[in-house]
């Protein structure tokens, strides 16, 4: 789907905005005095009111050049921001994505704080976003199920300035989705490091690590958990070097476990199929090293995912078994099910001691028990640096990827101490599960360095149906906004 801005959007489908009380915007009020009222009939046949995301649709309106009208409601315009006009063009996008139009107009407005071309760029961004399908394997779609739509065409004089991030923006999230969505027989975690290789074509220096190099590196927390599997284990490190040569760089570090049937600890069959989404945050990771580099970002960032296949076989990691993590310190394993904990150990580890960042921030669908706490709305978030929380905090909110600060406290550390090693995985006990997973990665941050930990177990991937146009059913790219923000307001 090819986006343009013109002066004058054209195409078989438009879409306009009405704000609070269904009251149509400049754009609307035109072509509604063109129509000789039928949008105004329409939103009062409809009791349409312009609440965000509300829709009504005329089709062949008198007078028109346009085959079909979508109003979509802002909600108070006044009170509207850049995410207000990106679900606007996403659910444009998404209304008309199948209809047999080829060409959509979108008609954005100047609302909220936003220019006219800061909101042309979100209204494109928006739709970028609402178009996203993940149809590779679909081989029997009807033709009224495959898209139409060819060109989006958003009314702007030029293309704004804002544009070009926003593509990045858009190419990142799409990367972070198709990782998330393919099939665990296809992305393995050979496969997926070669994919990773292939992004220095954009600017970024990656670097794989293979098994033999782990296992001197002593890397055997990560390495345990991949022992039932017949694809080899791999630490994928991606570099951006955009900033000063003296700075630190910022490190995100994500959990890739390819696909997770819990090991020994086997997991109950319903649902295990998701389990090709417990990588999500090594997708967010990879997505956001993306739009870094499509970007140019001024800063120094270097993405570490730690790549890896759960299974269970007569090699597989037992419950019970003792490892030596790459920084000494030895972990019982109580539960092969806590696997993405272990990943993250050594990643975090190798993160600090090949990079010395000036702030950490890990990311991982770790636990179920941070959806039975947050839902689907909000990521766990945990930080042992107040402003590094406030910072992720504002960057969430921001971009729609809302985090909440949960506690880290001695007394749920004391939790994980084991009498046979110098902790255990889990706790035993089935309380405070996001936070014990938490503490236990904490254990694995030195002295001073600023981390934050975020579960994103409930957002990596939601289910149907999901009432939010940015966003499909199943993989959301959730992370990538986030980090591109936290390191946009730190450029």
């Amino acid at each position: 789907m090819d986006i343009r801005y013109e002066s004058e959007a054209r195409g078989d489908a438009v879409a306009v905005m009405a704000g609070e009380g269904g009251a149509l915007m400049d754009a609307g009020r035109a072509l509604d005095e063109q129509a000789k009222g039928a949008l105004t009939k329409a939103m009062k046949t409809a009791r349409f009111k312009g609440g965000p995301n509300q829709v009504v649709e005329i089709l062949a309106p008198a007078n028109l050049e346009f085959g079909r009208v979508l109003i979509i409601g802002v909600g108070d315009p006044e009170k509207a921001n850049a995410l207000t006009v990106e679900r606007w063009g996403a659910q444009a996008v998404r209304r008309t994505l199948t209809t047999g139009a080829e060409a959509l107009a979108l008609l954005p407005e100047a609302i909220g704080d936003l220019s006219p071309g800061a909101a042309a760029a979100h209204a494109a961004f928006g739709a970028r976003l609402g178009a996203y399908r993940f149809d590779a394997y679909r081989t029997k779609l009807k033709p009224e199920q495959k898209p139409s739509l060819k060109n989006v065409n958003v009314q702007a004089e030029k293309a704004p300035k804002e544009d070009e991030a926003a593509r990045a923006l858009a190419q990142g999230i799409a990367f972070a989705r198709l990782l998330v969505s393919e099939p665990p027989n296809v992305l393995h975690p050979e496969e997926y490091a070669a994919r990773l290789s292939k992004l220095e074509e954009h600017g970024l220096d990656v670097e794989v690590l293979g098994e033999k190099q782990l296992a001197a590196l002593g890397m055997n927390a990560l390495l345990g958990v991949g022992r039932g599997s017949a694809r080899e284990t791999q630490l994928v490190v991606m570099r951006w070097n955009g900033g000063k040569k003296s700075e630190k760089p910022i490190a995100f570090v994500g959990k890739g476990v390819t696909f997770d049937t819990g090991g020994i600890s086997l997991k109950p069959g319903a649902g295990m199929d998701e389990m090709k989404g417990d990588m999500g945050g090594s997708a967010a990771v990879c997505g956001a090293m993306l739009t870094l580099a499509l970007r140019k970002a001024k800063a120094n960032v270097v993405g570490i995912v730690g790549l890896v296949e759960n299974m269970p076989d007569g090699k597989a990691q037992r419950p019970g078994d003792i490892v030596a993590a790459a920084d000494g310190q030895t972990i019982e394993v109580l539960n092969t099910d806590a696997e993405g904990r272990l990943v993250l150990a050594d990643a975090v580890w190798y993160a600090q001691e090949k990079h010395q960042p000036s702030a950490m921030i890990d990311l991982a669908t770790l636990t179920g028990a941070v959806i039975v706490a947050l839902g689907h709305e909000y990521a766990g978030m945990y930080a042992n640096d107040d402003a590094l929380a406030a910072a992720l905090e504002t960057a969430g909110a921001a971009e729609g990827e809302h985090v909440w600060r949960m506690p880290l406290a001695p007394a749920y550390d004391k939790m994980i101490d084991s009498p046979n090693a110098d902790m255990k995985n889990i706790a035993g006990k089935p309380a405070g599960g996001s936070i014990i997973g938490a503490q236990f990665i904490k254990r694995f941050v030195r002295e001073g360095q600023k981390w934050a930990h975020l579960d994103i177990a409930g957002t990596a991937w939601k289910p149907a149906p999901y009432d939010d146009p940015l966003s499909p059913a199943w993989a959301t790219g959730w992370g990538v906004r986030i980090l591109n923000r936290f390191v946009k307001d730190r450029e």
